[in-house]
């Protein structure tokens, strides 16, 4: 995710420096991928690479980066096994670097593409003790070898591939279900919208409300959203959620349709809908029971994590 750049570069504007450390190579079983990261400053830090003993020993290095007036950056191998007390078996490298304000250019950059939408490499040149971050186009190979293989001193380029534009999910209803959902999805990476006809709970989630619209204006939503976006459907009408997946089934253009409700909603409101010309093709589309399957509690957090686990593997596996 990439949340980070708007954090640092606001960070930068406030005057303040500040560190970061990036997985940027990892070989077998280790706690994070490349891209995980912290944000570091003397008394604070967001973020993760993972936890434990690497986590520590990477706070204290950006820590120190930060006392130093000359040296700002280090790139640093770090084997999971015993000398740092964790199993993993892996290894992963890190590098720690100073942001500050020389670093506001590329920063200011990044974040000018996180607002266009498109993919980017974020790219660090290394020259001796010298670091140079540059923002490059994402077509075209990648022209690093990140891989802790290459030997720390022969490393010259590191690339990570950034992608802003997170997957856009639509929920409908702010019930019991749709106060779950939108605390689960709130720190993962999707575009939330949150709809509804009635506000029923408080609360809110996470501080957030959902939009209130009446149901034909809902339904207008649906048939205005870009293609590939996800929607799941829990509002406190079935009559509603009828309409709405119609809605869905009708554009055709989603990456995602879920329902909510049991094999004998589902089997109900097929019925309808074949009557009204929808194919079985089409209503195979359909999610209903939604979440994955082996989770089988009916308790709305438990839906919502259900729901975030299934959206998840559907997203990484690239089928959304």
């Amino acid at each position: 995710m990439s949340e980070w750049i708007a954090e640092a570069l606001a960070a930068v504007e406030r005057g303040e420096a500040l560190a970061m450390a990036t997985v940027v190579g990892a070989q077998g079983s280790t706690p994070r991928e490349i891209g995980a990261r912290m944000l570091v400053w003397p008394d604070r830090f967001t973020g993760t690479i993972g936890g434990g003993s690497l986590e520590r020993q990477a706070l204290d290095q950006a820590r120190r980066l930060l006392t130093q007036a000359q040296r700002r950056h280090a790139l640093q191998d770090y084997p999971l096994g015993p000398l740092l007390g964790q199993c993993c078996g892996g290894r992963v490298r890190l590098l720690v670097e100073r942001i500050d304000a020389d670093s506001r250019s590329w920063l200011a950059e990044a974040a000018q593409a996180c607002g266009a939408g498109a993919p980017f490499r974020l790219q660090a040149d290394i020259d001796g003790a010298d670091l140079q971050r540059s923002v490059q186009s994402a077509t075209g190979p990648d022209p690093a070898d990140n891989s802790p293989r290459v030997p720390i001193p022969d490393v010259r380029t590191l690339s990570e591939a950034i992608a802003p534009k997170h997957p856009r999910l639509v929920i409908f209803g702010a019930g019991h279900i749709g106060q779950a959902v939108a605390r689960a999805f709130a720190p993962l990476p999707f575009h939330l919208d949150w709809l509804a006809s009635r506000e029923d709970l408080r609360p809110e989630a996470g501080g957030t409300r959902a939009e209130v619209l009446s149901e034909d204006e809902l339904e207008a939503c649906i048939e205005a959203s870009p293609g590939g976006t996800l929607f799941a459907i829990f509002t406190h009408s079935h009559d509603l959620d009828y309409r709405l997946t119609r809605a869905a089934l009708a554009k055709g253009d989603f990456g995602y349709l879920g329902l909510i409700g049991s094999r004998t909603k589902r089997a109900r409101f097929e019925s309808r809908l074949r009557a009204e010309g929808v194919t079985d093709p089409d209503l195979a589309r359909l999610v209903c029971p939604i979440g994955i399957p082996s989770l089988k509690s009916k308790a709305p957090a438990v839906i919502a994590v259900a729901l975030a686990a299934e959206l998840l593997q559907l997203t990484e596996d690239g089928n959304a």
